[in-house]
């Protein structure tokens, strides 16, 4: 096997994948490892029930190449997980990717030789040297880091039990047995519906209820694809000044304060956005994410919502969120109230009465044991780093990545780490990455890392490495920002929050149009608050 590259890529998700095309195109080796069998990252291994895509496809799709904007065509408004690993697969085939990618390969190590100025990455593969590269690009992608709470006797159960960010790849049937699921996140929340009209019985194990509005997906309609064709560079161009880098659809927003508005307005434009589906309602007026008092309207305006989907009026008051609307994240849905209307569905309160143990037969939370054949995990993950701290990534004085973020994940410009020479993360902590359109962050996070490196290359450059000023800016300026939003102020994922003993730092970057315009920036400053040296 080859072992000298000019690249490693760690991952062949929609990131890995991109950025083995982009060093392709500079003429560059590289070598791409992937853990699992095949392409497509989160989409390969979230195969649970309801699994589908909460940005709208014609959107959550590559916009470098317009040949293949073209030619695919979508068949949901919001895409389900096998159609988005079938694009994931066309893009493989179509750009002949397979070829540079090792897969059922995991990297377990890498440590930069500051003798010869490259890395020596090791994977768990039982033959082969280790494989040098000059760069090591790390694109394991924000949520691919499984979380399962070390539940006491959990490893007791008899029954069949699942993860749904491990979903065996064969199907799953739950005719006629009871289910339990615990969680109710966003895999859950997709999946619960699902599972309820197959199962004889379903569990609900609930913590804490989480605020979801409707999809209303459906088949997507050949005029509006055909619309967005004609002109997708506009499309792309209005959604990149987006927030979120996606959205530029949705009903136009008021910028004034929602107490600016009449009651009659504020409803009128909460409805609308409801009812046309997705991420909108956050972004009805210009002070919900900013002002405690203003999140509180667009809060109480989904709890009557659920109110009016949810017949029992205890079962609803227990699926009403009463914490600030956004600081975790909004998911969309199909069907996740009424489900609970059904008679085989039972919701069970956690939150005063922890999960006790887990036993051969089931489940005992507040003295009672539920009997269920068959457990779902729906308990997310450990975001954004969880992946990358697997990983023994050793940099400058033998220093470990996990040494660095021992207080929390610090990065510059969530690209590259201080003492971690020729290391770029793709998406990583300190980026906009989670509150985005992924695959537009992804694009813009590779395209300019793959800038950076035919820079290098064409100046003689060896090594680049991040100063500590830089990065300590950086730092500063990611929480100032979040500090001036309501996001912080709850305990979640964004925070790592979910995941017991891990500092709490808050993690993504808000505000994909000025963070772009920032990278811009910085590279047209030579490169500025990065040392490059020959």
């Amino acid at each position: 096997m080859d072992s000298e590259f000019n690249a490693v890529i760690v991952g062949a998700g929609f990131a890995g994948m991109y950025m083995l095309h982009r060093v392709r195109q500079l003429g560059l080796r590289a070598r791409v490892f992937e853990a699992g069998s095949d392409v497509g990252g989160t989409w390969y291994w979230n195969r649970y029930p309801g699994a589908r895509c909460d940005v709208e496809s014609v959107e959550y799709s590559y916009q470098f190449d317009e040949d293949l904007q073209q030619e695919w065509e979508w068949t949901e408004r919001y895409a389900a997980q096998p159609e988005i690993l079938r694009y994931a697969g066309h893009v493989a085939d179509r750009f002949l990717l397979r070829a540079d990618i090792h897969f059922n390969t995991r990297v377990v190590g890498a440590t930069f030789d500051e003798g010869a100025n490259h890395w020596e990455v090791r994977t768990d593969a039982s033959t082969g040297p280790i494989v040098t590269a000059q760069f090591l690009i790390m694109a394991t992608g924000c949520l691919s880091s499984t979380n399962t709470p070390p539940f006491e006797g959990k490893d007791s159960f008899a029954g069949r039990s699942f993860h749904t960010g491990q979903w065996p790849h064969e199907p799953v049937n739950f005719a006629g047995r009871r289910v339990g699921v615990i969680g109710t996140g966003s895999s859950a929340i997709q999946s619960i519906p699902v599972i309820a009209a197959q199962a004889e019985r379903l569990f609900v194990f609930q913590r804490t209820p989480t605020y979801t509005v409707p999809a209303h997906n459906g088949a997507i309609d050949p005029a509006e694809v055909s619309a967005v064709k004609a002109n997708y560079a506009d499309f792309r161009a209005a959604n990149r000044r987006m927030p979120g880098a996606f959205g530029s659809r949705t009903p136009p927003r008021r910028e004034q304060s929602v107490f600016d508005a009449t009651p009659e307005e504020r409803d009128e434009m909460f409805r609308t956005r409801w009812n046309y589906g997705g991420f909108g309602l956050l972004g009805a007026f210009g002070d919900l994410v900013l002002d405690q008092n203003a999140n509180t309207v667009a809060a109480q305006f989904v709890r009557d919502r659920i109110a009016e989907l949810v017949d029992d009026p205890n079962t609803a008051k227990l699926l009403s969120p009463t914490h600030t609307i956004g600081c975790k994240r909004l998911v969309i849905d199909t069907d996740y109230f009424a489900t609970f209307n059904r008679p085989n569905v039972s919701l069970v309160d956690i939150s005063s009465n922890a999960i006790e143990r887990i036993t051969p037969k089931g489940v005992v939370t507040g003295g009672s044991e539920y009997e269920v054949d068959d457990l779902v995990f729906a308990t997310g993950f450990d975001a954004m780093t969880g992946t990358l701290l697997k990983i023994d990534i050793r940099g400058r004085d033998d220093a470990t990545l996990r040494e660095a973020w021992s207080a929390g994940p610090r990065t510059y410009l969530g690209l590259g780490v201080v003492g971690f020479p020729n290391l770029f993360t793709v998406s990583g902590p300190g980026s906009p990455s989670v509150l985005t359109n992924m695959i537009i962050s992804i694009e813009q996070h590779v395209d300019w890392i793959a800038s950076c490196v035919s820079h290098m290359r064409a100046e003689g450059f060896v090594t680049i490495d991040v100063t500590p000023e830089a990065q300590d800016a950086w730092v500063d300026n990611v929480n100032a920002i979040a500090d001036r939003t309501l996001y912080p102020s709850c305990n979640s994922w964004y925070l790592g929050a979910n995941v017991p003993g891990k500092t709490r730092v808050f993690m993504p970057y808000i505000g994909f149009p000025a963070y772009a315009d920032t990278c811009e920036s910085v590279a047209a400053n030579n490169y500025e608050g990065f040392v490059l040296s020959r």
